[in-house]
């Protein structure tokens, strides 16, 4: 793990995560603080949910451990590698333990994450093996007008069919566009977080996705109907169209900004107060407003000074200062109406 690299301070800094997550039998938060390869600090709190009762796991400050609660009478190595999590150690030498147990089904079941910006992800796809993922999966694929024949048990292929003119044409998948082989390969894992009540965390969800196209697959989690575990999806995006009061909540759209140092800040929209200190109104135009430069993390872009280089007869582009890159993340999930939570 990279410190942040544009400080001097910093560099020297580990690398700080904190997550909180919930199960059924309890709420936590896991912190870790990571130098390069090595486990700086380490820290488990739980909260019961049928009690409320609130209580520290264990915390680890270099090489020193301390048990603490639930966790009092465990007994460890006093050996434990400072490249391994003591979280990891647990779930490897106690994992039939309740508690432990717990937490790492939440880390190994509950969390799914796809990176769109990596071209390697979208050569993956995975294949639905439960009947119940079957069918939302050839519910989605017939939505989008995606036809699927399957030839036995161990092979599977996949075409679309176009009709012009009344001439019907079939293309198989790797002749198909990659916004269509992208979406096939998603429609799996929206599927099992869907079914599965598992939040699903995608990079450049938006990339190669016809804007109507990422809408229907948002708007799948905010029907209670078929998100019926509350089910999150967690997403970036450079999409604006989506980035209405229609779809999202004030609280479940975030931006991340580039500082003047370099570092990136996140920040919610509800949290976001004009210059007169007033929050942003339920009903508001998102997208008009962004592009009003009112939220700020927008791309801001320097003046480029072009200069003629007589030499070999090209024509050089030199930027004064670096574009500043820019996205927004989704946070979304849905609330009953009793629940009395406003968008």
């Amino acid at each position: 793990m990279e410190p942040f690299a544009f400080s001097e301070e910093t560099r020297k800094e580990p690398t700080q995560f904190e997550v909180f997550f919930r199960t059924d039998a309890a709420e936590y938060r896991y912190i870790l603080h990571v130098s390069q390869d090595i486990v700086a600090y380490e820290s488990l709190d739980r909260i019961k949910l049928d009690t409320g009762r609130r209580s520290a796991l264990f915390v680890r400050n270099g090489s020193e451990v301390e048990l603490k609660g639930a966790f009092g009478k465990i007994k460890i190595s006093e050996e434990i590698s400072e490249n391994l999590p003591l979280l990891s150690y647990l779930g490897i030498t106690y994992k039939k333990n309740e508690i432990i147990s717990d937490v790492i089904q939440w880390f190994e079941d509950s969390i799914d994450f796809l990176n769109y910006g990596n071209s390697r992800q979208e050569l993956q796809t995975a294949i639905a093996k439960t009947e119940e993922l079957k069918k939302l999966v050839l519910d989605m694929i017939h939505e989008m007008d995606l036809d699927i024949e399957e030839k036995d048990e161990n092979h599977i292929e996949v075409y679309t069919r176009h009709i012009v003119n009344g001439y019907s044409t079939e293309l198989t998948l790797t002749e198909e566009s990659s916004g269509t082989k992208k979406l096939f390969g998603l429609l799996p894992f929206i599927a099992k977080s869907l079914v599965a009540g598992t939040t699903l965390v995608i990079d450049e969800l938006d990339a190669k996705i016809h804007p109507v196209l990422l809408r229907y697959v948002v708007m799948l989690y905010n029907n209670m109907d078929i998100n019926k575990n509350g089910t999150q999806l967690i997403f970036t995006s450079h999409d604006l169209s989506t980035m209405n009061n229609d779809i999202f909540r004030r609280d479940e759209i975030w931006f991340v900004a580039k500082g003047k140092d370099q570092n990136s800040k996140l920040y919610s929209l509800v949290e976001f107060k004009n210059t007169k200190g007033e929050s942003v109104r339920m009903d508001a135009k998102y997208d008009k407003q962004y592009l009003e430069d009112k939220y700020g993390a927008d791309p801001y872009l320097k003046k480029y000074r072009v200069y003629i280089a007589e030499q070999d007869n090209k024509i050089l582009a030199h930027p004064a200062v670096p574009y500043t890159p820019w996205h927004y993340a989704y946070c979304c999930t849905d609330y009953p109406k009793e629940t009395g939570i406003d968008r």
